[in-house]
């Protein structure tokens, strides 16, 4: 669906629907499904050109990709962002990569200093924190189990580039510890294969543990 309206451009239900040969049920569906998530935004007028003309009742919904489900597609993005990183490590050294991470971590503590409070405990920290990550578009929640208290991060925006730079990783672990004020474990990432960047919060653990 997404895919129809980037290659095809703006259009109704009905259009989508004779373009890919679905109900216009099927295709409403799937539509709301993607304005839900943010990757595609609806007007009763398309971003160019008349209105649709309708003889009768309100004007057909016009939708469109979103800046988010456009870039979706964008895998170029990360590759110029892979070779400017290359860039970088070449000419300037790979200290410049690591000062470049820690900048971003830097970044995203004065973002989310805001959202986590200093004075409350641990818990509620790292719950602030989930929830701050989760409007940057990480997908972040907090898990507890036999394993310890876990934040889990199930999108990462930068996961291709992070592959070939694990110092993005390490810096953000860095900055997780500043917000939280406690040492925690990265133990899996989704750059290297994983499934979900998984940080572990060992005094958590070890609190609940003696409980």
């Amino acid at each position: 669906m997404a895919r129809a309206l980037l290659d095809g451009g703006p259009a109704t239900a009905a259009e989508l629907a004779a373009r890919l040969g679905h109900s216009p049920t099927v295709v409403r569906r799937h539509l709301d499904a993607l304005v839900g998530e943010g990757l595609v935004s609806w007007s009763e007028r398309p971003p160019f050109g008349p209105a649709p003309t309708r003889r009768r009742g309100r004007p057909a919904r016009v939708f469109s990709l979103t800046d988010e489900g456009s870039h979706a597609f964008d895998v170029a993005y990360e590759d110029l962002a892979v070779a400017a990183m290359r860039y970088l490590a070449d000419v300037v050294g790979e200290q410049a990569v690591t000062d470049f991470a820690r900048r971003r971590a830097e970044d995203l503590v004065s973002r989310q200093r805001a959202h986590v409070p200093v004075a409350a405990g641990l818990d509620r920290r790292l719950a602030a924190l989930a929830d701050g990550l989760a409007d940057e578009g990480y997908a972040a929640s907090v898990a507890g189990g036999d394993g310890g208290v876990q934040l889990c991060q199930h999108h990462c925006p930068v996961s291709h580039v992070a592959a070939q730079f694990p110092q993005l990783c390490e810096a953000e672990t860095e900055a997780f510890e500043t917000l939280l004020g406690t040492h925690v474990l990265r133990i899996a990432t989704i750059a290297h294969g994983d499934g979900v960047c998984t940080t572990l919060v060992p005094e958590l653990m070890n609190r609940r543990s003696t409980a």
